[in-house]
């Protein structure tokens, strides 16, 4: 006497261990943990260096260079691993880690703001419909159209100065942020209100709140993380991108974005080309693997992708 168990597995849990064993997937999240621990760390990283991002060392600079930093490398040596900061001396490790510090926070902060809203209102408007689904799609639509970048340069002028610049690129990223995977999600779940486990859902007395959270939002849970996934690099480059501009994170609080800024005349001119190397390589390493994660993520969850292999 034989018998057999057929155990049904969630698309979600397939599409997971497809994300798995996926080898784009798993170098982007081997690059990802990897300047997660280095960004968690830097404080004590800093200190086994012996330097801080904050102190000029003046001494280390070549006035006949216009003050570049003396010695190959730009100043790489066993007491600043990565050299140091032309015109202040300041080290450049601590700023480049500190600073990835600094990039990761906001970016994976406004990810998750952006990630919440998004989905609930997506959701709730596909939902609930009616006017409220109308008063979405004329938000959505503002928001699309709305010039976004140029407004947020413009605020992080106007703002006074003792306004938190990191509070505020949290605030207007955020703001902004939400708009497409609202739109992806509210496409996603009208297909999906009128299925039969939502009527049978309706049928036995759970709230609207009850359905969006049991029935739809699992159902929802791919396209949710494929988005979000994403969204971190995209929002790594933006914050870095504010920051260039001279809207980001003030000095002397170390950025990515801004070392990048204050390098170029640097490598323009061949003074100290190498200033710009390892904040570069550090934002590069960070935006490559989340995208790389993402792409694997996204490989996962995409039907049509599966469908033709």
């Amino acid at each position: 006497m034989s018998s057999s168990v057929t155990t049904t597995v969630s698309p979600t849990r397939q599409a997971l261990h497809r994300v798995r064993w996926d080898r784009s997937a798993r170098l982007g999240a081997v690059v990802v943990i990897a300047l997660v621990v280095i960004a968690a760390a830097a404080p004590l990283l800093v200190k086994l260096e012996g330097q801080d991002p904050y102190t000029y060392n003046i001494g280390l600079l070549d006035p006949a260079r216009r003050n570049a930093p003396q010695g190959a490398i730009g100043g790489v040596s066993g007491a600043h691993w990565f050299g140091v900061e032309p015109l202040t001396g300041r080290d450049l490790f601590a700023i480049v880690v500190l600073g990835l510090r600094t990039s990761l926070f906001i970016s994976v902060v406004v990810t998750l703001i952006t990630t919440v809203i998004g989905t609930l209102v997506g959701i709730s408007a596909a939902y609930f419909g009616g006017w409220y689904d109308a008063v979405v799609s004329r938000l959505l639509d503002f928001l699309f159209g709305f010039p976004q970048l140029v407004f947020m340069i413009a605020l992080g002028i106007i703002v006074p100065a003792g306004f938190p610049r990191w509070l505020l690129l949290i605030v207007v990223l955020s703001v902004f942020g939400w708009a497409g995977l609202a739109r992806l999600i509210r496409g996603q779940a009208r297909s999906l209100v009128r299925r039969e486990f939502v009527e049978a859902a309706r049928s036995v007395g759970s709230s609207g709140w009850q359905v969006i959270a049991r029935e739809l939002l699992p159902n929802l849970l791919g396209p949710v993380l494929v988005v979000a996934t994403m969204a971190v690099p995209g929002f790594i480059g933006l914050e870095a991108a504010l920051s260039f501009l001279g809207v980001g994170v003030p000095p002397p609080t170390p950025d990515l974005g801004r070392s990048i800024s204050d390098s170029i005349v640097w490598v323009y001119t061949g003074a100290d080309p190498w200033f710009l190397v390892f904040p570069g390589a550090m934002l590069f390493l960070a935006v490559l693997g989340f995208t790389l994660l993402g792409d694997g993520v996204r490989d996962g969850f995409d039907v049509r992708l599966r469908r033709a292999n």
